[in-house]
């Protein structure tokens, strides 16, 4: 290596510095713009800062300042011959504190009010940044599924915490999702964009536009503005990951969303009367029961946000959500599958409240845990989450057409399984009929067998 290119790097190196220290002292500079109401409650500030140094020399008959400045000498006798200094020394420094805490208010003020939504007064302002703290320093929470389950879920845990990682299946081939993947050769985009509307932060026009459905015009009906957004900017960016990365910023999404893999993925089943059966929309069509199920291209990598992700969480759940086309999708990647049963996180599993037909038709708790454990060989969860009551007769006779029913508890089955049962009520009916978990109580179960399981309570 010569001398001249040591130089050369050397030279690199301090004109980089110099760069460095040029730029901070620039960022300092801008607070003493013009228009932005700093500069004088900062001079404020320093000038109470003075007086209150001044006082304190008067008060401890500090004469002369040796580390002051010389006129400052005849300040402090003059003042010391109107008052004694018990009297003067504490005024000036009442005085400078005064102007301190005026500077500092009103600066802070000048801060706020850039900051503070229009129409939103100070109170709340402060009452949002006292939220937003507690939410981050809220447990890292992993939720693995897809589906309406899953954005359900999501909606009550993002009152709780801010580090929340949804772990998403990209199997979806039905609907708009299913078109924009034959069409474009793109990963699905429903399940994940469903959950970043879910997580957005009370952005309520941006999210009603990011879930609004096309009504009509050639190609675009039955395409959701979500799907599109995502579609063009996996074409923009490069992949799904990079395009979820950028939408969750438009969306001010607390938490993160992450494909289970990047591989494009198929599903597939075989059914007790031996028909093999591929596409996650044409499994629960097929109308049989379900013995196997995988997909292609077997064993897909997990992305590694995601196993990070896993392998930082203080807590997992898995669902809730189809068995066979949400849940279990993302557990036929290896490498998730691996990293939770390795974690020592609390993990729970949170059971469908009714039958899905074509998936579950006439299965117990007991049968869909069994379905977990046999797609990836091993038990992945401690406990599991079961609605106590029954639902409205209105609703069973409205599913009992559909030939769905409540998921039966078989308890003695749950815990010869060795999983330990959380029964709670957690339901939600919608003047039709229409049955899911209500977020806010069903966050608020979760949340409080976490504090038990932390504890060690619930493992």
């Amino acid at each position: 290596m010569s001398i001249g290119f040591l130089k050369q790097a050397l030279n690199t190196f301090q004109a980089q510095s110099r760069r460095r220290t040029s730029h901070r002292v620039n960022q300092w500079f801008k607070w003493l713009s013009p228009g932005i109401s700093v500069k004088r409650w900062l001079l404020i500030s320093v000038a109470g800062v003075v007086l209150v140094s001044l006082g304190l020399a008067i008060w401890i008959k500090l004469t002369p300042i040796f580390w002051v400045l010389e006129f400052l000498r005849g300040i402090l006798g003059a003042i010391a011959d109107i008052l004694p200094n018990y009297i003067s020394g504490p005024l000036v420094i009442l005085f400078g504190l005064l102007l301190v805490l005026w500077g500092q208010t009103r600066t802070v003020g000048s801060i706020t009010e850039v900051l503070r939504p229009k129409g939103q007064s100070e109170e709340e302002l402060i009452d949002v940044l006292l939220a937003h703290r507690r939410l981050y320093r809220g447990p890292k929470i992993v939720v693995i599924g897809g589906g309406t389950g899953l954005s359900t879920l999501l909606r009550g845990l993002k009152t709780y915490s801010a580090n929340i990682t949804a772990i998403v299946t990209v199997a979806d081939d039905g609907g708009s999702s299913g078109r924009l993947r034959q069409e474009f050769g793109v990963l699905p985009p429903g399940d994940i964009r469903n959950c970043l509307a879910a997580l957005a932060d009370e952005e309520k026009l941006l999210t009603e536009l990011f879930q609004y459905r096309f009504k009509a015009g050639d190609g675009l009906m039955g395409h959701s503005f979500g799907n599109l957004f995502l579609t063009a900017m996996s074409d923009i960016t490069g992949d799904l990951e990079r395009a979820v990365a950028a939408s969750s910023k438009v969306l001010a999404v607390r938490g993160q969303v992450l494909p289970a893999t990047l591989s494009d993925v198929r599903l597939w089943a075989e059914l007790a009367d031996g028909r093999r059966i591929e596409g996650e929309s044409s499994i629960p069509e097929a109308g049989g029961t379900i013995v196997k199920i995988g997909c292609i291209p077997a064993n897909p990598p997990a992305l590694p946000a995601a196993i990070k992700a896993i392998n930082e969480a203080d807590y997992i759940i898995i669902g809730p959500g189809s068995l066979y086309t949400s849940l279990i999708p993302n557990l036929l990647v290896p490498q998730i599958a691996d990293a939770i049963a390795a974690s020592v996180a609390p993990r729970i599993y949170i059971c469908n409240i009714m039958t899905q037909p074509g998936e579950t038709q006439g299965y117990t708790v007991s049968d869909h845990i069994r379905a977990i454990d046999a797609a990836c060989g091993r038990q992945l969860f401690d406990a599991v989450l079961v609605h106590k009551k029954s639902p409205s007769a209105h609703s069973l006779i409205r599913y009992a057409q559909q030939n769905s029913h409540p998921v039966f508890l078989d308890r003695e089955a749950v815990l010869d399984l060795g999983r330990r049962i959380v029964l709670a009520n957690i339901l939600f009916e919608d003047d039709i009929g229409c049955v899911r978990h209500n977020p806010q109580k069903l966050a608020r179960v979760l949340f409080r067998w976490y504090s038990g399981a932390h504890q060690g309570i619930g493992r």
